[in-house]
Protein backbone atom coordinates (compact mmCIF):
# COMPACT_ATOMS: atom_id res chain seq x y z
CA UNK A 1 0.00 0.00 0.00
CA UNK A 2 1.41 3.58 -1.45
CA UNK A 3 1.44 5.96 1.53
CA UNK A 4 0.56 8.75 -1.38
CA UNK A 5 -3.09 6.95 -1.98
CA UNK A 6 -3.57 9.33 1.37
CA UNK A 7 -1.92 12.33 0.57
CA UNK A 8 -3.82 14.90 1.10
CA UNK A 9 -4.13 17.43 -2.09
CA UNK A 10 -2.43 20.89 -2.40
CA UNK A 11 -3.76 23.97 -5.15
CA UNK A 12 -7.09 23.16 -6.86
CA UNK A 13 -9.82 20.85 -5.29
CA UNK A 14 -9.91 19.56 -9.05
CA UNK A 15 -8.18 16.57 -9.68
CA UNK A 16 -5.41 15.97 -12.03
CA UNK A 17 -3.76 13.05 -13.69
CA UNK A 18 -1.35 12.12 -10.64
CA UNK A 19 -4.11 12.03 -8.34
CA UNK A 20 -5.45 8.75 -6.89
CA UNK A 21 -9.17 8.12 -7.99
CA UNK A 22 -11.87 5.47 -8.58
CA UNK A 23 -11.44 2.36 -6.77
CA UNK A 24 -7.42 3.19 -6.62
CA UNK A 25 -7.67 6.34 -4.49
CA UNK A 26 -9.00 3.47 -1.44
CA UNK A 27 -5.41 1.66 -1.71
CA UNK A 28 -2.96 0.12 -3.44
CA UNK A 29 -3.43 -2.81 -5.76
CA UNK A 30 -6.89 -4.71 -7.03
CA UNK A 31 -8.76 -4.90 -3.81
CA UNK A 32 -9.79 -1.78 -2.68
CA UNK A 33 -12.79 -1.14 0.10
CA UNK A 34 -15.88 -0.48 -1.90
CA UNK A 35 -17.28 1.69 0.25
CA UNK A 36 -14.36 3.84 -0.13
CA UNK A 37 -14.29 4.10 -3.59
CA UNK A 38 -18.18 4.83 -3.80
CA UNK A 39 -17.91 8.00 -1.51
CA UNK A 40 -17.99 11.31 -3.93
CA UNK A 41 -15.05 12.92 -4.66
CA UNK A 42 -15.81 16.05 -2.17
CA UNK A 43 -16.18 13.59 0.61
CA UNK A 44 -12.74 11.76 -0.36
CA UNK A 45 -11.06 15.04 -0.48
CA UNK A 46 -11.98 15.26 3.22
CA UNK A 47 -11.80 11.78 4.04
CA UNK A 48 -7.51 11.21 2.62
CA UNK A 49 -6.56 12.96 6.02
CA UNK A 50 -8.72 10.81 7.86
CA UNK A 51 -8.22 7.57 7.23
CA UNK A 52 -4.94 6.16 8.67
CA UNK A 53 -3.40 2.51 6.71
CA UNK A 54 -2.83 -0.68 9.27
CA UNK A 55 -2.04 -4.00 9.11
CA UNK A 56 -4.74 -6.93 10.50
CA UNK A 57 -3.09 -9.63 11.40
CA UNK A 58 -4.83 -13.20 11.87
CA UNK A 59 -6.13 -13.33 15.23
CA UNK A 60 -6.50 -9.35 16.03
CA UNK A 61 -9.32 -8.28 17.97
CA UNK A 62 -10.50 -5.04 16.65
CA UNK A 63 -12.86 -4.80 19.48
CA UNK A 64 -14.63 -6.87 22.21
CA UNK A 65 -18.02 -6.87 23.72
CA UNK A 66 -18.99 -3.87 25.67
CA UNK A 67 -16.32 -2.36 24.98
CA UNK A 68 -16.60 1.15 23.56
CA UNK A 69 -15.38 1.39 19.89
CA UNK A 70 -12.77 3.46 19.08
CA UNK A 71 -12.22 3.45 15.56
CA UNK A 72 -14.40 1.98 12.51
CA UNK A 73 -12.00 0.01 10.16
CA UNK A 74 -12.52 -0.57 6.38
CA UNK A 75 -10.21 -3.76 5.36
CA UNK A 76 -8.60 -3.59 1.83
CA UNK A 77 -7.37 -7.18 1.70
CA UNK A 78 -8.17 -8.49 5.32
CA UNK A 79 -11.70 -10.13 6.28
CA UNK A 80 -12.95 -9.87 9.94
CA UNK A 81 -15.40 -12.18 11.39
CA UNK A 82 -18.32 -10.37 13.74
CA UNK A 83 -19.00 -12.65 16.61
CA UNK A 84 -20.52 -13.63 19.69
CA UNK A 85 -19.18 -15.38 22.38
CA UNK A 86 -21.50 -17.23 25.16
CA UNK A 87 -20.81 -16.87 28.99
CA UNK A 88 -19.54 -20.99 28.89
CA UNK A 89 -17.22 -19.90 25.86
CA UNK A 90 -19.00 -21.06 22.69
CA UNK A 91 -18.69 -18.86 20.02
CA UNK A 92 -20.29 -18.78 16.38
CA UNK A 93 -19.92 -16.15 13.75
CA UNK A 94 -22.80 -14.38 12.16
CA UNK A 95 -21.54 -12.30 9.58
CA UNK A 96 -18.13 -11.69 7.94
CA UNK A 97 -16.48 -8.46 6.46
CA UNK A 98 -13.86 -7.83 3.91
CA UNK A 99 -13.28 -4.67 1.20
CA UNK A 100 -17.25 -4.38 0.56
CA UNK A 101 -17.56 -2.37 4.02
CA UNK A 102 -16.68 -1.78 7.05
CA UNK A 103 -16.16 -2.84 10.97
CA UNK A 104 -17.72 -0.59 13.64
CA UNK A 105 -21.52 0.22 12.47
CA UNK A 106 -22.33 0.63 16.37
CA UNK A 107 -20.15 4.09 15.76
CA UNK A 108 -22.26 5.44 13.39
CA UNK A 109 -25.39 3.92 14.43
CA UNK A 110 -25.32 5.67 18.18
CA UNK A 111 -24.62 2.59 19.64
CA UNK A 112 -20.81 2.75 21.15
CA UNK A 113 -20.25 -0.83 21.60
CA UNK A 114 -21.60 -4.23 20.95
CA UNK A 115 -22.46 -7.05 22.66
CA UNK A 116 -20.45 -9.21 20.02
CA UNK A 117 -16.56 -9.16 18.82
CA UNK A 118 -14.91 -8.40 15.72
CA UNK A 119 -11.96 -10.47 15.07
CA UNK A 120 -9.53 -10.42 11.89
CA UNK A 121 -10.04 -14.08 10.05
CA UNK A 122 -7.69 -13.29 7.57
CA UNK A 123 -4.97 -11.39 7.80
CA UNK A 124 -4.65 -8.49 5.42
CA UNK A 125 -4.31 -4.93 5.52
CA UNK A 126 -7.18 -2.35 5.21
CA UNK A 127 -7.58 1.35 7.07
CA UNK A 128 -8.88 3.08 9.94
CA UNK A 129 -11.06 6.57 11.32
CA UNK A 130 -11.53 7.07 14.54
CA UNK A 131 -15.21 6.98 16.16
CA UNK A 132 -15.19 10.85 16.96
CA UNK A 133 -14.38 11.30 13.08
CA UNK A 134 -16.74 8.81 11.56
CA UNK A 135 -20.02 9.88 13.64
CA UNK A 136 -18.84 13.64 12.45
CA UNK A 137 -18.78 12.18 8.41
CA UNK A 138 -22.21 10.82 8.99
CA UNK A 139 -23.91 13.27 10.60
CA UNK A 140 -22.05 15.90 7.78
CA UNK A 141 -22.85 14.41 4.45
CA UNK A 142 -26.09 12.81 2.58
CA UNK A 143 -24.39 10.80 0.63
CA UNK A 144 -22.16 8.89 3.34
CA UNK A 145 -25.04 8.58 5.13
CA UNK A 146 -27.17 6.82 2.30
CA UNK A 147 -24.04 4.87 1.86
CA UNK A 148 -23.43 3.74 5.08
CA UNK A 149 -27.25 3.14 6.15
CA UNK A 150 -27.41 0.77 2.53
CA UNK A 151 -24.28 -1.21 3.52
CA UNK A 152 -25.87 -1.85 7.68
CA UNK A 153 -29.04 -2.75 5.68
CA UNK A 154 -26.91 -5.82 3.72
CA UNK A 155 -25.14 -6.72 6.65
CA UNK A 156 -28.32 -7.03 8.79
CA UNK A 157 -29.69 -9.03 6.11
CA UNK A 158 -26.36 -11.36 6.11
CA UNK A 159 -26.81 -11.71 9.55
CA UNK A 160 -30.52 -12.28 9.81
CA UNK A 161 -29.58 -15.07 6.62
CA UNK A 162 -26.68 -16.59 8.93
CA UNK A 163 -29.40 -17.10 11.80
CA UNK A 164 -31.44 -19.41 9.35
CA UNK A 165 -28.62 -21.33 8.26
CA UNK A 166 -26.97 -22.25 11.39
CA UNK A 167 -30.52 -23.19 12.39
CA UNK A 168 -31.56 -25.11 9.74
CA UNK A 169 -28.60 -26.52 7.27
CA UNK A 170 -26.66 -29.16 7.78
CA UNK A 171 -22.68 -28.94 8.53
CA UNK A 172 -21.47 -29.29 4.85
CA UNK A 173 -23.87 -27.24 3.79
CA UNK A 174 -22.66 -24.44 6.60
CA UNK A 175 -19.33 -24.95 5.48
CA UNK A 176 -19.79 -24.46 1.86
CA UNK A 177 -21.64 -21.45 2.52
CA UNK A 178 -18.53 -20.15 4.57
CA UNK A 179 -16.35 -20.57 1.80
CA UNK A 180 -17.75 -18.93 -0.65
CA UNK A 181 -18.19 -16.14 1.60
CA UNK A 182 -14.66 -15.62 2.19
CA UNK A 183 -13.54 -16.58 -1.42
CA UNK A 184 -15.99 -13.50 -2.40
CA UNK A 185 -13.46 -11.39 0.05
CA UNK A 186 -10.33 -12.72 -1.64
CA UNK A 187 -8.25 -12.46 -4.73
CA UNK A 188 -7.66 -16.17 -4.61
CA UNK A 189 -8.99 -19.93 -3.77
CA UNK A 190 -6.73 -20.54 -0.82
CA UNK A 191 -7.47 -19.55 2.76
CA UNK A 192 -4.72 -20.28 5.49
CA UNK A 193 -7.52 -21.86 8.52
CA UNK A 194 -7.64 -24.51 10.48
CA UNK A 195 -11.01 -26.90 11.22
CA UNK A 196 -10.89 -25.47 14.78
CA UNK A 197 -11.76 -21.67 13.84
CA UNK A 198 -14.09 -23.00 11.43
CA UNK A 199 -15.97 -24.92 13.90
CA UNK A 200 -15.53 -21.71 16.00
CA UNK A 201 -17.03 -19.17 13.58
CA UNK A 202 -19.81 -21.76 12.69
CA UNK A 203 -20.41 -22.57 16.27
CA UNK A 204 -20.31 -26.24 15.71
CA UNK A 205 -18.10 -29.04 16.60
CA UNK A 206 -14.71 -29.21 15.16
CA UNK A 207 -15.27 -33.49 14.27
CA UNK A 208 -18.36 -31.90 12.37
CA UNK A 209 -16.21 -29.60 10.01
CA UNK A 210 -13.55 -32.14 9.75
CA UNK A 211 -16.16 -34.95 8.66
CA UNK A 212 -17.68 -32.15 6.31
CA UNK A 213 -14.25 -31.27 5.22
CA UNK A 214 -12.96 -34.89 4.20
CA UNK A 215 -16.23 -34.97 2.38
CA UNK A 216 -15.91 -31.93 0.04
CA UNK A 217 -12.06 -33.32 -0.72
CA UNK A 218 -13.55 -36.55 -1.21
CA UNK A 219 -15.48 -34.87 -3.81
CA UNK A 220 -12.77 -33.35 -5.27
CA UNK A 221 -14.31 -29.37 -4.23
CA UNK A 222 -11.50 -29.01 -1.90
CA UNK A 223 -7.62 -29.54 -0.67
CA UNK A 224 -7.27 -29.49 2.73
CA UNK A 225 -3.36 -29.61 4.36
CA UNK A 226 -2.05 -28.29 7.44
CA UNK A 227 -4.28 -25.53 7.74
CA UNK A 228 -4.31 -24.39 4.17
CA UNK A 229 -7.83 -24.76 2.21
CA UNK A 230 -8.02 -24.92 -1.21
CA UNK A 231 -10.47 -24.88 -3.31
CA UNK A 232 -10.79 -26.98 -6.92
CA UNK A 233 -14.37 -26.43 -7.93
CA UNK A 234 -16.04 -23.72 -6.91
CA UNK A 235 -18.76 -24.32 -9.21
CA UNK A 236 -19.36 -27.38 -7.32
CA UNK A 237 -19.26 -25.92 -3.97
CA UNK A 238 -22.18 -23.67 -4.93
CA UNK A 239 -24.20 -27.01 -6.41
CA UNK A 240 -23.13 -28.41 -2.89
CA UNK A 241 -24.22 -25.29 -0.94
CA UNK A 242 -27.46 -24.17 0.76
CA UNK A 243 -29.34 -21.02 -0.61
CA UNK A 244 -27.52 -18.79 1.83
CA UNK A 245 -24.43 -17.95 -0.02
CA UNK A 246 -26.54 -16.72 -2.89
CA UNK A 247 -29.10 -14.36 -0.93
CA UNK A 248 -26.44 -13.07 0.88
CA UNK A 249 -24.34 -12.19 -1.93
CA UNK A 250 -27.41 -10.55 -4.06
CA UNK A 251 -28.15 -8.22 -1.10
CA UNK A 252 -24.82 -6.69 -1.32
CA UNK A 253 -25.00 -6.77 -5.28
CA UNK A 254 -28.44 -4.93 -5.05
CA UNK A 255 -27.50 -2.57 -2.46
CA UNK A 256 -24.23 -1.43 -2.95
CA UNK A 257 -22.53 0.99 -5.04
CA UNK A 258 -20.47 -0.79 -7.57
CA UNK A 259 -17.57 2.38 -7.84
CA UNK A 260 -16.69 0.10 -11.56
CA UNK A 261 -19.59 1.37 -12.77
Amino acid sequence: MEPSSLAKPSGSPERDATQPRGPQRAGAGPWPNQLLAALPDTDWLRWRSLLEPVAMPLGQVLYDSGVPLTHAFFPTSAIVSLMYVTEDGASSGIAMVGHEGVVGVPLFMGAGSTPGQAVVQSAGAGFRMSGAAMRAEFARSAPVMRILLRYTQALIAHMAQIAVCNRHHRVDQQLCRWLLLTLDRLPGNELVVTHELIAQMLGVRREGVTEAALALQRAGLIEYRRGHIRVLDRAGLEQRSCECHAVIKAEYDRLLPDPAR
